[in-house]
């Protein structure tokens, strides 16, 4: 069904379906209508604009995936204010430093969390709300809900969320987009822009989407609201089990899902009678991106899922996008796409390089943003002719397909030649008895630096000298030997946040600790 001439939202699906399921939790079962998700969304705006948050401030959210997340996300969505949601697992200190750098001047957060929040300062946040339990110093947020009225529809505005970079090279950053001040639903704003991306791909509000990361992420929490602007259900998984996806998918009949690599590797993981258990014959599009996919890992669950899988390179700064359809991809493996702005490969000397030649991939156009109190953080990320990078490395082939290789920060210079451990670890990740891997340079007195992988085992018991040998082997067997590790080391887990990305920069300061160090 096509959408009306002005984009819908909440409150216009509430009007047409007011008890189709907007919301429904995964392991809960809970269910939130659009009628309900509506209203208490309006009336959470109320209640904020009550208590003295105005267009353009700033609101954070710590929480869980709970069913009355998106409530909160589409209360400050359509009040016109900024909103930063935060990584549940980050530590009091890191949570307090983002609480200051955003500025926030309220706080949502939930009683999952009431530790992580009673070691903090909050003397500069004026509004505390606890969407479940009681939390000292924290409004209950039933009660805010039923004191408040809605806010009347022709005083809603367009917000903006300004989401934090994951720190996997660094300290975070908020990535902040400009506030268009457009009325809610204005199909110019960008949010909006978004959805209908969604709607020209064939998204139809019959749709059944299933969100299978933490909403904390950019790309979960704005898919799960652009999905909902069309009029789908979203179902919310509270976290990711393997078995419990297939589960879902059959349950409530997912037309369309995302995931990151990491979640396909899982499912690859699983006993085959457990995966050809469920009928997953609704699936008509999923989509991944958020980090590299391995070949292998792609092909096998082309071949299980069949050619419904689609891939997307971004990034929260929206300065370049690439996506490749299954059919392209399958002609062109290992790319990401072709890129929907201008794209340029750069080399050391800041010249641009030919097809086929590895550099830094710039952009350009794209929309714009800036890195929230850090001048020469945003100034960085664009070189003296005006293009714009997020870091990555990569080359375009002939056919001006993108190949990323890795992370401008991860490349290991070993006697003075550049490798790029990506490709180690997307041959190491199609060995049958490896489950992670991160490939890193070590500290090496002759060399600078040594090709190190860090191995995550299927079955631990297995982690030995001789299974480490084989790895090398067969790394070996597949890239030229000095690309390879010379040694592999086994841990019970690698560094990922709940949304798959690798964080490197923690694993290399283990083997940098008290040395001259390349970690950035």
């Amino acid at each position: 069904m096509a959408l009306p001439a002005v984009l819908a939202t909440p409150a216009e699906h509430a009007r047409r379906t007011p008890d189709k399921p907007a919301i429904i939790m995964g392991a809960g079962g809970e269910a939130v209508t659009y009628a309900q998700l509506d209203e208490r969304s309006a009336r959470l705006a109320q209640a904020l604009r009550d208590r003295g948050i105005g267009e353009g401030d700033q609101i954070a959210i710590l929480m869980e995936n709970n069913r009355a997340y998106l409530e909160v996300t589409w209360a400050a969505q359509r009040s016109g204010l900024c909103y930063t949601a935060i990584n549940k697992h980050l530590r009091p200190g890191e949570v307090q430093y983002i609480l200051d750098d955003c500025g926030a001047v309220a706080l949502v957060t939930s009683e999952a969390l009431a530790d992580a929040v009673t070691d903090l300062d909050l003397s500069r946040i004026a509004v505390r709300i606890s969407v479940s339990g009681d939390i000292d110093g924290f409004e209950r947020y039933d009660d805010v809900l039923a004191a408040s009225e809605p806010m009347p529809e022709d005083q809603a505005r367009e917000g903006r969320e300004m989401l934090y970079s994951s720190g996997t090279t660094g300290r975070p950053k908020g990535v902040r987009k400009p506030l268009v001040a457009a009325p809610f639903g204005d199909p110019a704003a960008p949010p909006v822009l978004i959805a209908k991306g969604l709607e020209m791909r064939g998204a139809l509000d019959d749709a059944v989407y299933l969100s299978p990361a933490p909403l904390y992420h950019g790309s979960p929490l704005v898919f799960s609201m652009s999905w909902q602007r069309l009029g789908a259900t979203v179902v919310v998984m509270e976290s990711f089990d393997p078995e419990l996806c297939l589960e879902l998918i059959e349950r409530h009949g997912v037309t369309d899902a995302q995931f990151v690599p990491t979640m396909f590797v899982r499912m690859l993981r699983l006993p085959e009678e457990k995966r050809r258990r469920r009928d997953l014959s609704t699936l008509r599009s999923v989509i991944h991106g958020a980090a590299p996919c391995p070949v292998p890992v792609k092909r096998q669950m082309m071949s299980w899922w069949g050619p419904i899988i689609h891939e997307y390179y971004s990034g929260t700064e929206d300065i370049g996008t690439a996506s490749i359809t299954p059919e392209e991809w399958l002609a062109h493996p290992g790319s990401v796409g072709k890129p929907m702005q201008e794209c340029h490969i750069v080399g050391e000397d800041g010249n641009e390089l030919p097809p086929g030649k590895v550099g830094v991939v710039y952009f350009v156009g794209g929309r714009p943003f800036e890195y929230h109190n850090d001048p020469a953080k945003t100034a960085a990320a664009s070189n003296d002719r005006g293009w714009r990078t997020l870091g990555d490395m990569g080359y375009l082939d002939e056919d001006g397909y993108l190949y990323l290789t890795d992370r401008q920060a991860f490349m290991i210079i070993s006697g003075g030649v550049n490798i790029y451990p990506q490709e180690a670890e997307n041959v190491l990740s199609g060995h049958p008895a490896v489950a992670d891997v991160a490939v890193i340079g070590v500290p090496d007195d002759e060399m600078g630096e040594a090709v190190r992988a860090v191995v995550q085992a299927v079955d631990p018991a297995r982690a030995s000298a001789e299974l480490a040998a084989e790895l090398v082997a067969f790394c070996r067997s597949e890239l030229a030997s000095y690309k390879c590790p010379r040694s592999v080391d086994f841990v019970d887990s690698l560094p990922r946040d709940p949304s798959g990305k690798l964080h490197k920069r923690l694993l290399r300061e283990q083997y940098w600790a008290g040395r001259e160090t390349r970690v950035v």
